[in-house]
């Protein structure tokens, strides 16, 4: 039988494995009676959070494959694991059938799913909890499935809009790919939501939830890959204004295990490695052969040369015989067998340099635009720019995208960064080491395929993207 794109209530029986809140288990024979009080509620949401620590989202090699091996940053060194899934990101040969694409795909639907279970059910509740609660619940689930969907859009354009709970399998089967256009107004207005109805903060117990300005964020970015440059800038200065967050002094500190949710950091997907079966499940780059799907490329370890400021040691590291290695997140795989690094989603770092890139759009000098690009220079130490030297417009938009690749290098964002600004093809057709193979990429491979599988599934519901 082929696997579903999306899950039915056995979704919530799954939802103890990874959590990083208490969670008791959620049998399905009890799915019809659960999500009555504010507890369950919680616990269902939390199997909500879940999805994202899965290992083909943030969990693992399932993110990095589209985000990260695709781009100019890394590549993957291993041409047979799983078949060449992994490799095909890296070299632009990705067929419908590749199992790391379906397994994305099918993951990113089950984390939706597990949304739209926690909105439809509280927007059903019979009134046994209060508005207030439910209004910032219902913003936790609509920020996680507009994170979620923002994603899917950017790796496969037009794809299947679900807003509702699905309880009949059959009804798995019957949706069809929905514009681009429409997904994106469904997002902006889920974090439209959350941003009005979310706190700015919780307390202890409740740290890696969303927040306000988490969603803000995420709707600022929205906006930026929009080019909607104005709307983007008023969110930013919103959540800069709001004082929550600042640059931590030093730049290694916003990644380090035993300062995870610090105050740089707006939104991240939570693990603990000291707890059975809540530990970042993804290989440890400095273990002897493993993580060869997401090496830093020699193209990026020429740029950390070249620029030599805080980022570099702090990025990467030359293990000798094994060759450099991503050094952002490393830790030790204790007994539990996960390790207890955080993945950064959102900082505030990027709210800087997306502020920055937006008043340049706007209009070129503002000294706002050129204040905030060097305060990520002086944290690093690096030599500040003047705009004598960014003397236009043009030169202004590759010092960002320069930084953006120091800054952000293996967060996820620089193959996203390349599609917005237009500049995928330029860079990766004329970029040395970027991948194994030279590279002669095409404007239909900016989209990855619809899973064949889900195509089949669909009875052809389902369209394949142009050229696959």
């Amino acid at each position: 039988m082929k696997k579903l794109f999306i899950t039915v209530f056995g979704t919530l029986a799954l939802a103890s494995c990874n959590n990083f809140i208490d969670l008791d288990p959620v049998s399905q024979q009890s799915a019809n009676t659960f999500y009555k009080d504010s507890l369950e509620i919680d616990q269902a949401l939390t199997a909500a959070y879940n999805a994202l620590q899965s290992k083909e989202q943030y969990g693992g090699d399932g993110y990095p494959c589209f985000m990260e091996v695709p781009s100019d940053n890394t590549w993957d060194r291993n041409t047979t694991m799983d078949g060449g899934a992994y490799a095909s990101f890296d070299n632009f040969n990705v067929d419908p059938t590749n199992a790391q694409l379906e397994r994305t795909w099918i993951a990113c639907y089950d984390g939706i799913q597990r949304c739209n279970i926690v909105i439809t059910r509280l927007s059903n509740n019979d009134g046994n909890i209060s508005e207030d609660f439910k209004n910032r619940k219902l913003g936790e689930a609509y920020f996680l499935r507009a994170l979620t969907y923002f994603n899917m859009v950017r790796m496969w354009g037009d794809i299947p809009l679900i807003t509702e709970e699905v309880t009949n399998v059959n009804d798995a089967f019957n949706h069809t790919r929905t514009s681009t256009e429409e997904i994106y107004q469904q997002i902006i207005a889920d974090l439209q939501f959350a941003s009005d109805n979310l706190p700015a903060s919780y307390d202890n117990a409740n740290i890696g939830r969303a927040t306000k300005g988490a969603s803000q964020t995420l709707l600022a970015k929205v906006y930026l890959t929009r080019h909607d440059w104005q709307s983007c800038l008023t969110l930013l200065n919103t959540v800069i204004s709001s004082q929550q967050y600042r640059l931590l002094d030093n730049f290694a500190d916003v990644f380090a295990v035993t300062n995870k949710n610090n105050a740089e950091s707006i939104f991240e997907v939570q693990f603990d490695g000291t707890a059975e079966g809540q530990g970042y499940p993804g290989q440890d780059p400095l273990i002897s052969g493993s993580d060869v799907n997401n090496l830093p490329s020699d193209n990026l370890l020429a740029l950390f040369e070249a620029n030599q400021d805080d980022r570099y040691a702090a990025s990467v590291i030359d293990m000798g015989t094994q060759g450099w290695r991503l050094y952002k997140w490393h830790g030790t795989k204790g007994t539990n067998n996960g390790m207890n690094f955080n993945i950064m989603v959102l900082r505030y770092a990027d709210v800087l340099l997306m502020a920055s890139e937006a008043m340049n759009e706007i209009s070129f000098g503002n000294p706002d635009a050129l204040e905030y690009l060097n305060q990520i220079r002086r944290r690093s130490h690096a030599s500040e720019y003047t705009y004598t030297e960014l003397s236009n417009q043009e030169a202004f938009r590759e010092a960002i995208a320069k930084e953006r690749r120091l800054e952000l290098a293996f967060e996820n964002q620089r193959w996203f960064d390349l599609l917005r600004t237009g500049k995928a093809i330029e860079v990766m057709n004329h970029c040395e080491d970027g991948s194994i193979f030279k590279l002669n990429i095409q404007t239909h491979q900016l989209l990855f395929p619809i899973p064949q599988n889900q195509i089949d599934a669909s009875g052809n519901k389902l369209t394949q993207n142009e050229g696959y």
